[in-house]
């Protein structure tokens, strides 16, 4: 959004909470408490630095589909007051922005081809929708414009304590911010922009309470309820002598381009309406089988020369990346052998180059380095809007006396009936497609467990979500807090449902639209701009 305003006669001031990489002091602030079912841990979701938890994303877009915003009868509390031709011209910019320009696309797929084929599917059921994956980091690849703009300014380690009402509690007069070093301030602003990710905006606006005693937009108990993400778990084993044949055109290797596009497997739109399911795709894992000597002792050796960073962003980075991720994974039951040193290693590498020759030939072949003992089924759904799934305060405080966020997750009737109808449908078809046998998880035949054996995905979705009517939204269709003139939110935490599509497509997007919308209101009341004092902006504040 800043970047939009480059070379306009409005001033932004960007407030950032974190410094130019991550930082475990400032990373302590994202700490909270889990009181819900399953567990979920706002911590390790979320990085606190310049450019945001998208110094971690994996650079997958791709746009949500007209199904999506639509309302369901099936699904409470559903449906966008945005229709997808509304968004779409904004999701052409956001190609611009992501650097994805390149690629066509339609309401919840790009058009261009993966570089390998996908599996064919009785399209009643299962379909084939393509992703792009984005080349940059969003703060690397803009932070020189904004250094370089004279209308742009950007504080670091600069954490929003409150955005200070009015008397009357319809506008926002100041935000008050803080660092941990102990000093102070007050940003002026005739707009503000919330910008801090689906738990956090809640956070504030319910932590922004001098005035507003439940916090700032929150006159109907809405602001943190609906939160969402895109929960993820294993929903079996496929067995198959083939398991390349399915593996492959997923795993997201040997993309053409600096923005390779790949296939996702998801239910099809006719599936969701016959069975009342919520959205999903699941990503077919390659799991492998023993690891050959000489190929354990190559990936030992590079290891060994090429260490990880030891500073402390590279460590945080890969503490959380660590902690939500799904990929490729080695047979639990292979013993690893203890780390050698080099001499040895070298060794162990020369006794096993037949190994290592033979992964070559597969390599040509398009084939993985380690045959593959199986294939495990990793889901990823939509999830419902529930209203007593939420962010509320915690009374513990952090290290700048703030409430922390306490995370009440939970899953619904409809979401457990997704996970184990879909379950089905994708054993049954990828079966049909491919041959072999599905094995789903116990957790997914049992109709009493208490707790499906999920995770989120860091996507946070729905706390200060988007409606016409302030009786059912925290926002309007401009991304305005309901009865507050001069207070935006950016983000997902606008999203009334989820999809199953990674978020940042649409959230890019729709921050651009947000942006306009901006540019368009203050250019037209820029003699109304009183002149201020020396930390006064005349432009929006995230």
């Amino acid at each position: 959004m800043a970047r939009t305003f480059i070379g306009t006669a409005l001033s932004v001031c960007v407030i950032e909470s974190g410094g130019l990489a991550g930082e475990e002091s400032s990373q302590a602030l994202y700490e909270g408490l889990s009181i819900g079912s399953p567990e979920f841990d706002a911590g390790i979701s979320r990085l606190r630095a310049f450019g945001g938890s998208c110094n971690l994303w994996g650079g997958g877009c791709i746009p949500l589909s007209s199904s999506d915003l639509a309302e369901r009868d099936w699904v409470p509390h559903s449906g966008w007051p945005l229709s997808y031709a509304e968004l779409e011209p904004y999701y052409v910019r956001a190609q611009a922005f992501c650097q994805i320009g390149s690629h066509d696309f339609v309401d919840g797929s790009f058009l261009t081809p993966p570089a390998r084929a996908p599996v064919s599917f009785d399209a009643s059921k299962l379909v084939n929708q393509i992703f792009v994956r984005s080349p940059i980091l969003f703060g690397a690849a803009y932070r020189s414009e904004l250094e370089q703009a004279p209308n742009i300014t950007v504080l670091l380690h600069a954490n929003l304590l409150e955005l200070e009402a009015s008397l009357s509690g319809t506008s926002v007069r100041q935000a008050r911010i803080g660092s941990l070093g102990g000093r102070q301030g007050v940003v002026h602003a005739r707009h503000y922009v919330l910008a801090c990710g689906g738990i956090e905006n809640a956070r504030l606006l319910l932590s922004s309470d001098s005035v507003a005693r439940h916090g700032l937009g929150n006159d109907h108990d809405l602001v943190g309820r609906y939160f969402m993400d895109h929960p993820t778990g294993k929903l079996g084993t496929f067995f198959t002598d083939a398991p390349d044949r399915l593996t492959r055109p997923y795993d997201r290797t040997g993309g053409k381009g600096s923005a390779p596009s790949f296939p996702e497997i998801g239910l099809s739109d006719e599936a969701l309406k016959a069975y009342r399911l919520l959205n999903g795709r699941v990503r077919p894992v390659a799991v492998e089988g023993p690891i050959p000597k000489g190929i354990r002792a190559l990936r030992e050796l590079r290891a060994t020369l090429h260490p990880p960073r030891q500073d402390e962003s590279s460590a945080l980075e890969e503490r959380l990346c660590a902690a939500l991720k799904n990929g490729s994974r080695i047979n639990p039951d292979v013993t690893a052998e203890p780390p050698a040193g080099l001499g040895r290693l070298a060794l162990r590498l020369g006794l096993g180059a037949g190994d290592v020759a033979r992964a070559y030939v597969r390599k040509l072949a398009d084939q993985p380095a380690v045959k593959s003992a199986h294939v495990d089924l990793i889901g990823y759904f939509e999830q419902a809007p529930n209203p007593d799934s939420r962010i509320v305060l915690a009374t513990e405080r952090d290290a700048l006396g703030q409430r922390k966020a306490c995370v009440d997750w939970r899953l619904s009737a409809l979401d457990r009936h997704t996970y184990r109808t879909a379950a089905a449908l994708f054993g049954a078809e990828l079966t049909r497609a491919c041959g072999g046998r599905f094995q789903p998880e116990q957790w997914i035949g049992d109709e009493d467990s208490a707790v499906p054996q999920v995770r989120g995905t860091a996507h946070h979705l729905g706390t200060t979500r988007m409606s016409d009517d302030p009786r059912q939204g925290v926002v309007d269709r401009h991304c305005r807090v309901h009865g507050i003139d001069n207070l935006h939110v950016a983000g997902s935490s606008v999203f009334p449902t989820g999809g199953w599509a990674f978020p940042t497509f649409t959230i890019v997007a729709l921050s651009l639209r947000l942006a306009e919308h901006l540019r368009m209101h203050m250019t037209s009341h820029a003699a109304l701009v009183e002149p201020g004092a020396s930390a006064s902006y005349a432009g929006a504040v995230a």
